[in-house]
């Protein structure tokens, strides 16, 4: 048994410095890698490595948006807040207190309480439904921008394509093929 863990760790280590020997001229191209003497990546370098935007560019806008105003901050928090189940816990201590301890004949002034809460509350959801459609809004005007553009790459690209086998074809079968 004191056997095994020391040549599994020997393979390990054999098979981690397999990988960093072609590193060592630094990282191939579309491989990740990392150069030598920085081990492994973590998830989060390999995926900055990537080409890609990990976020659409229309959230990190609406992020940026967000955070830069003051009323949208708040506004974030307490709807983060009433959507939780602290604010089901709360209200449920709360509820029960003000039922057993506060007030005999609780009805009156805890439904008044909690039917100016809703009322704040939907205003709150609203101006969260109406935030969503906004920016799933942009969201969409900028993905049909970007996969029109696509679309017209792809087309130029294909059309290229064709001129270029039609020339081959010309070259290879000779003018007879005209």
């Amino acid at each position: 048994m004191m056997a095994n863990p020391d040549p599994s760790a020997e393979s390990s280590d054999s098979s981690h410095t397999q990988p960093e020997t072609p590193e060592q001229n630094g990282p191939a191209a579309g491989t990740g890698g990392s150069p030598a003497g920085h081990g492994h990546k973590t998830l989060d370098e390999k995926l900055a490595d990537l080409p890609i935007p990990l976020h659409n560019p229309a959230i990190l806008e609406e992020q940026a948006r967000r955070a830069s105003d003051i009323q949208l901050r708040i506004a974030d928090k307490i709807t983060a807040f009433a959507g939780s189940m602290n604010f089901v816990y709360l209200h449920i201590a709360l509820f029960t207190i003000w039922m057993l301890f506060i007030e005999r004949s609780p009805w009156p002034t805890l439904t008044l309480i909690v039917s100016l809460e809703a009322i704040f509350l939907s205003t709150f959801v609203m101006i969260g439904q109406n935030r969503q459609a906004a920016f799933q809004q942009a969201k969409a005007d900028r993905d049909f921008t970007e996969q029109e553009l696509e679309l017209k790459t792809n087309t130029q690209l294909t059309r290229e394509i064709v001129r270029l086998t039609t020339e081959m074809h010309r070259r290879v079968m000779g003018d007879a093929a005209r």
